[in-house]
């Protein structure tokens, strides 16, 4: 497979060109003969002009790249090499979603031949591969594993809005069906992985190894965050603690926050699924979900608490959250717990105004029925700043306090500012 594909006699395809399938598409552009397929048209039109939907990649990225981009199923029938690259959501009972890998299943199911291989990138469950998808395969195709085609897993690790760590300089795990499927996926990723892959013992444990990646943040962002709740009582400032014990050398350096977005906030539950499944039900793991999950609540609520204390009546109060997106610099507004944040304050009945210069003003509609204000306005009664954008980052407390009426609240949720010294008319909390 790997010297065909070399010789550009038989083509890769990658289905599902969003934000780990674009970047990995056109990587494999760069040496391979590629097809990127998705089955959002608009989105495929767009990168037939050069143009990243995802706002991640620049122009250039596409420039001499050997690549189809198509959404009709029918042209992965040219391809030999098959990734799997679609998102991996859960849904409203925070249960894991399958339906994009299974249709992509289905998809690949359909348009494979004798000599294939199979590599699925999404984030799953231990198993999900072979128990889920693997079947899809089989049916759909009347092909067999291991005497027919040859299956693998190698878990993503893009982190968008990085422009330091990208695909090429990150290590891939890599994993196959057999010894034979893992040399050649090992091969054909190393050819443009320039930081290399790392073997996996079995699909299992790539798998299984992705998933507590984000598991592990999950839980050590949730300490953070009770932390910063029992400090707020103590009246501690929790960055100022932090950066004291910063000075052992094998402490780990974790910040509180709102935890959203595809990975952190969503793959600790496609390990809840499956660990529930075989009987056992996990309580750290869960744990660490509930305080992530309630920190919004938590912040609106401290809000409320400031405004009444300052004898401002929440119900007439106007407060501007700057940032919606579910990290700084990124466009990409998935599982965003700051819009989780903004219906905690209108259920106070406080009116909220969102600005954000990355987010999309028709997504951030089409997703949580929220509006973006064109400009920020004034006499607000608060300010959140909830994203760390590098727009952000040169604003001054001169600068809030001028967007705000008597007693001002600047609510600084990623300690983006210095703390005053001495008190100058504005209220200053952070996480």
């Amino acid at each position: 497979m790997y010297q065909d594909l070399i010789d550009k006699k038989k083509k890769i395809s990658v289905i599902g060109l969003g934000y780990v399938g674009l970047p990995l598409a056109l990587l494999f552009a760069k040496r391979f003969s590629v097809i990127g397929f998705d089955i959002n048209e608009q989105r495929i039109e767009l990168m037939k002009q050069g143009i990243d939907p995802s706002r991640e990649l620049e122009p250039e990225a596409f420039h001499g790249a050997d690549i189809t981009f198509t959404a009709n199923p029918a042209d992965l029938q040219g391809a030999h090499f098959h990734v799997v690259a679609v998102p991996t959501p859960i849904d409203e009972h925070k249960n894991p979603d399958l339906r994009p890998v299974l249709s992509a299943s289905r998809t690949v199911g359909k348009a494979l031949k004798k000599g294939d291989y199979v590599v699925f990138e999404s984030t799953v469950y231990p198993g999900c591969t072979e128990e889920d998808c693997l079947p899809i395969l089989e049916e759909l195709s009347k092909l067999q594993l291991g005497a027919d085609f040859k299956i693998g897993y190698s878990p993503e690790r893009i982190n968008p809005g990085d422009k330091e760590h990208t695909v090429e300089k990150i290590l891939k795990v890599v994993s196959g069906s057999d010894t034979d499927a893992l040399e050649e996926i090992a091969k054909i990723y190393g050819t443009v992985i320039e930081a290399g892959v790392y073997k996996a013992a079995s699909i299992k444990v790539a798998e299984a190894a992705k998933v507590i990646e984000n598991t592990q943040r999950d839980l050590n962002i949730s300490l953070m965050n009770e932390l910063s709740i029992i400090f707020d009582r103590m009246g501690i400032d929790t960055k100022e603690v932090l950066e004291a014990a910063g000075t052992k050398w094998n402490f780990l350096k974790f910040s509180p926050g709102l935890v959203g977005g595809h990975c952190i906030g969503v793959d600790p539950y496609y390990l809840v699924h499956k660990s529930k499944e075989i009987g056992y039900d996990p309580q750290v793991i869960l744990s660490g979900r509930r305080i992530n999950d309630g920190m919004p609540a938590f912040i609106a609520k401290r809000l409320v608490q400031m405004l009444i204390q300052l004898g401002k009546n929440p119900r007439q109060a106007k407060v501007l959250v700057m940032g919606i997106t579910f990290k700084e610099n990124v466009a990409d507004i998935r599982n965003s717990k700051v819009a989780d944040l903004v219906r905690e304050l209108m259920d106070f009945s406080i009116h909220v105004h969102i600005t954000d210069p990355h987010a999309s003003p028709n997504e951030v509609a089409h997703e949580y029925k929220l509006t973006l204000m064109d400009s920020i306005s004034d006499n607000y009664d608060a300010v959140i700043v909830a994203v760390n954008h590098n727009e952000y980052k040169a604003l001054t407390l001169d600068y809030f306090k001028s967007l705000m009426n008597g007693a001002p609240i600047l609510l600084d949720l990623k300690g983006l500012y210095e703390k005053p010294n001495e008190p100058n008319g504005l209220i200053y909390w952070r996480l």
